[in-house]
């Protein structure tokens, strides 16, 4: 069973950082580029970043560039993202994707309504507020 696991999610204060996993399983991690979107309530989704399989390259939107940083652990079949200088817009289910196209999951960063991504995770929620 495919499944797409995300953790780590809370409340924080604006300025704050967390740390959100990925945990895959049930398909071959090392073939696939994970992605993280967000929706904020009330809102529709966001692309935030995707990490590539082949190399670890790395795609941000502008809107967290500089204050997210992506990363993934082949041992542990798991994806993190780090989430650092947190805003009150930062509030949002945050869930991960895959992809066995790493093209494809940047695609779906700038144009994040389709879907085009393989597997969905349920997501975390994040809550920036003091």
């Amino acid at each position: 069973q495919v499944q797409l696991v995300e953790s780590g999610g809370g409340l924080v204060q604006p300025g704050g950082s967390l740390r959100l996993s990925c945990a895959a399983s049930g398909f071959s991690f090392a073939y696939y580029s994970i992605a993280w979107f967000r929706q904020p309530p009330g809102k529709e989704r966001e692309g935030v970043s995707c990490i590539s399989n082949v190399d670890g390259s790395t795609y941000y939107a502008d809107s967290v560039k500089g204050r997210f940083t992506i990363s993934r652990d082949g041992a542990k079949d798991t994806v993190y993202l780090q989430l650092n200088s947190l805003k009150t817009k930062g509030t949002a289910l945050y869930y991960c994707a895959a992809s066995a196209n790493f093209v494809n999951a940047m695609l779906a960063i700038q144009d994040p309504q389709g879907n085009s991504m393989e597997y969905w995770g349920k997501g975390t929620l994040v809550t920036v507020s003091s």
